[in-house]
């Protein structure tokens, strides 16, 4: 039946009974794909039948429909004419795991990040009323988006506004894993009231003794039932925000969403739906840990997913070191925003649950927050992942550099993170941390060089960044783990007289292969790990840089801004003349992929990386014999 359907018109000549099976069709088609290529699968699972439902009331894609980060808009990517494609989801020039204007015109923006699709929506809503458009604008958002302040902000613009504009709720009670906070227990209050469930029971038993209930008696009694409602639940947190709120809706009965949704697309004002649905709906796995089934690697059907949002080995070496601390340091404290299994601290949560705090979608509440901890004398370390982390650069400035606090920052998922795409690689860290005064930051070349700045970091009195990639990064036993680290201290692992690779984090290991690889070729190459990129090891690198004919950094980040260019500032502003070859990922858009193909990508490979040196040197030596 899904091949079948190319636009809306297909799926408003669907029947009742039509549309159920192809909400099975779908979930099955999801299911099937998201086990073969990976990819965010509980979301997706429970917003089958609200995309269904929006798709036959909107005109799309006239109608504009946006949808907050878009991890749950595989059945709309189904909808829209890229079923034959679907099966290259998350794959190397393939379909995106969130929405991309370059796929399809039904895709009206870029997305990846939470809590940004009211703002969007809004802007859109109001271009409509300048140039006198009468479309109408949706935006589709979970009730985790709502822990992240943008909402809230763009929430009292457009209530203020009062333009023409619908906010569907998409309450799951989950963001990645469970929601906290206020926002939650107020839904949650919403979904549960005993007068509103009462209300609604009473008048459906009511309406189940009418013969033949006319339109205009079940409009009247649906009308009395929203009275009711405004009567008995004092809480009017979105009326107060100039939304009419419309709600809660059971989000898996296509029917009385169709219905709620074209009543509000009459609506001149703005209007918000609170839908109800079950994250993983359809897939009893799922539906039963839907944390672990958000967003997974490739798996079995009927296995455990445990690959998913779990954390990888470098969060668990992580939580593990810091548990220790902490169970040593009263002052140990850990932060995170709405990732506490990703990041591994679901394991300090349950060891030190008095000191473990999940703020929600807030990175730039939990600097801050962070901040007012270290003010008090505790030792805060905030994990998050490289690409969220952007949003607080503000408060990492503001609140932590300029007073100089001992927050320690865990930067996750930096560098290339794979299938997650554009949106998500965390290539810029390097670059915005790396400019702020008094940042101390730093790479772990391996798990065990990560223990080590962790113990480190304790003992800092100021703030500190400690940065380290997605995939497992143990060098084995042949790189055995050294003394006491001492702040911006580099150490030299092979010497070599006519090439030195200063290496950052994992690339230490690439350029050891490189090393290697160039050393059998006659060409002198040593490595060393540049492991603390602010404050440098001014001594070490003076001393290379006037012994060799070329130094090559090396950096999974941006190459512009990044580590290459603070060398190449040292090393002018001292006066040290010496040829440099900056490597990294280059000034252009990654996009999704395998990490290896990523690498490739960015020019980092073994072999590019070993024929970007050679290359280099070949012009420093026709250039020496041409003068």
């Amino acid at each position: 039946m899904l091949k079948d359907i190319h636009s809306g018109d297909d799926l408003r000549a669907l029947g009742k009974g039509e549309l159920t099976a192809l909400a099975g069709e779908i979930r099955q088609t999801i299911i099937r794909t998201v086990l073969a290529n990976g990819g965010h699968l509980s979301s997706n699972l429970g917003s089958v039948e609200l995309t269904l439902a929006l798709h036959r009331v909107l005109d799309l894609p006239r109608d504009k429909l946006v949808f907050d980060v878009g991890h749950q808009s595989y059945t709309h990517k189904l909808l829209t004419g890229r079923l034959e494609k679907f099966g290259t989801l998350r794959q190397k020039g393939g379909l995106g795991g969130f929405m991309r204007p370059d796929e399809s015109p039904y895709d009206v923006c870029m997305t990846g990040h939470a809590s940004s699709s009211i703002s969007t929506a809004l802007g859109l809503a109001r271009a409509r009323d300048i140039m006198g458009g009468s479309h109408r604008v949706v935006a589709v958002i979970g009730d985790g988006a709502l822990t992240g302040g943008l909402s809230y902000e763009a929430l009292n613009d457009a209530g203020h506004s009062g333009t023409r504009l619908i906010v569907v709720l998409n309450d799951n009670a989950m963001s990645i894993s469970r929601n906290v906070g206020a926002m939650s227990a107020y839904l949650t209050n919403l979904r549960q009231s005993t007068p509103y469930r009462s209300i609604k029971r009473g008048i459906r038993s009511g309406l189940s003794r009418i013969p033949l209930a006319g339109r205009g008696i079940l409009r009247a009694l649906e009308k009395v039932r929203n009275a009711l409602r405004t009567l008995f639940l004092e809480d009017r947190f979105f009326e107060a925000l100039g939304f009419e709120y419309q709600g809660p809706i059971d989000g898996h009965n296509i029917r009385q969403l169709e219905k709620v949704l074209r009543r509000a697309a009459d609506c001149p004002h703005p209007v918000l739906i609170h839908v109800v649905t079950k994250k993983g709906n359809g897939y009893a796995p799922a539906e039963e840990h839907p944390d672990r089934f958000h967003g997974v690697a490739p798996f079995f059907v009927g296995t455990d997913a445990g690959q998913g949002e779990q954390a990888v080995e470098n969060g668990r070496i992580m939580a593990a070191e810091l548990i220790d601390m902490a169970l040593r340091d009263l002052r140990v404290c850990a932060v995170t925003a709405a990732m506490p299994t990703g990041t591994g601290l679901s394991a300090f949560a349950k060891a030190c649950p008095d000191r473990f705090y999940d703020v929600g979608i807030a990175e730039e509440h939990a600097v801050s927050m962070a901040a007012g901890l270290a003010l008090a004398g505790m030792r805060p370390y905030v994990a998050v992942y490289s690409t969220f982390l952007q949003r607080a650069f503000d408060q990492i400035l503001t609140e932590v550099c300029l007073q100089n606090l001992p927050v320690t920052l865990l930067v996750d998922r930096a560098g290339l993170v794979g299938s997650d795409g554009a949106t998500h690689q965390g290539a810029f860290d390097l670059m915005y941390l790396g400019n702020l005064p008094g940042m101390t930051l730093a790479a772990p070349r391996d798990q065990r060089d990560l223990r080590r700045l962790l113990q480190l970091s304790l003992s800092m009195e100021g703030p500190m960044a400690i940065r380290y990639p997605k995939d497992a990064f143990d060098m084995g036993p042949g790189m055995q783990e050294g003394g006491e680290l001492k702040p911006g201290e580099w150490e030299l692992l092979m010497d070599g007289h006519d090439v030195m690779i200063l290496a950052v984090g994992r690339m230490v290991e690439l350029a050891l292969a490189v090393s290697i690889e160039l050393n059998g070729k006659q060409l002198s190459c040593g490595v060393m790990d540049a492991r603390f990129i602010k404050p440098m090891d001014e001594e070490k690198l003076f001393q290379v840089a006037n012994r060799v004919a070329l130094v090559v950094t090396l950096e999974e980040g941006s190459v512009l801004g990044g580590f290459g260019c603070a060398v190449m500032e040292k090393l002018a502003k001292a006066g040290v003349q010496v040829p440099l070859l900056p490597l990294g990922i280059p000034d252009c858009v990654i996009e999704q992929g395998s990490i290896d193909q990523q690498m490739e990508d960015a020019g980092l490979t073994c072999r590019q990386v070993s024929e970007r040196i050679r290359e280099r040197m070949l012009e420093l030596f026709h250039g020496d014999q041409q003068d």
